[in-house]
């Protein structure tokens, strides 16, 4: 039943990457992406995951997921649709993204999903995670519970630089490449995290953004029209 709530809202995302750009990124450490097809220099490659929030066309990632500034980037949802990405607003400050997509590109009613309250949440709680496992396997389902809140990490790498995320959700649910951007779930179907980052010295550690830290954002958002965050230099 939660999957069949949530789960037709949750997107992949691809990009269109030339050969000559083509590397893995010092991020994947703690930031995963995926590897690039050595095949074909110019078809879209599937790299992280979303979710829809609205049947406006608003989905949330990850920032790291469209981290390529000039990049083309594509949504491809449960019903195998592809949507061109049309605007990308990055969150100067979290790892979050708002992607916004054209909802009548195709005929197909865009599925949304419900956010729950991150504030809430309490060890042990069951928990559910959807995303594009490995960039390759759409919509695959892991299982696990909250092992820690109010985690501090520091993702990234020396050579690209590093980022501190704080406040943190820790699940157990197995987050493979290919997750990140893409929601936890509590057992009412409702969105209560986003996929981030995973432990490479570890196992299932995994980490995921409160949905209330997104909610905040998407308020600032709806109200001026792009991410306005004071901070100290």
């Amino acid at each position: 039943e939660i999957v069949k709530k949530a789960g037709p809202a949750v997107v992949t995302i691809a990009e269109v990457i030339p050969q000559s750009d083509r590397s893995l990124s010092p991020f994947e450490s703690f930031f995963y992406q995926q590897e690039f097809s050595k095949e074909d220099p110019t078809m879209p490659q599937e790299i992280g995951s979303g979710f829809i929030l609205d049947k406006e066309g608003l989905i949330v990632t990850n920032k790291h997921v469209v981290s390529h500034q000039d990049g083309e980037y594509y949504v491809i949802t449960h019903a195998d649709k592809k949507y061109a990405v049309k605007q990308i607003y990055r969150d100067p400050v979290n790892d979050i993204s708002l992607l916004k997509i054209d909802p009548t590109e195709n005929k197909e009613p865009l599925m949304t999903v419900k956010l729950g309250n991150s504030d809430k949440l309490q060890v042990g709680q069951y928990v559910v995670a959807i995303g594009t496992a490995l960039g390759e396997f759409n919509n695959t389902v892991t299982t696990g519970v909250i092992s820690g809140l109010g985690r501090g990490i520091t993702a990234g790498s020396p050579f690209e630089g590093l980022e501190r995320l704080d406040n943190v959700i820790q699940t157990d649910a197995a987050i493979n490449p290919g997750n990140s951007g893409g929601p936890l779930i509590n057992s009412s179907g409702q969105v209560i995290g986003v996929n981030t980052a995973i432990s490479s010295d570890g196992q299932n550690i995994g980490f995921a953004i409160p949905i209330n830290v997104v909610k905040e954002a998407i308020s600032n958002f709806n109200n001026t029209g792009q991410f306005s965050r004071p901070y100290l230099g």
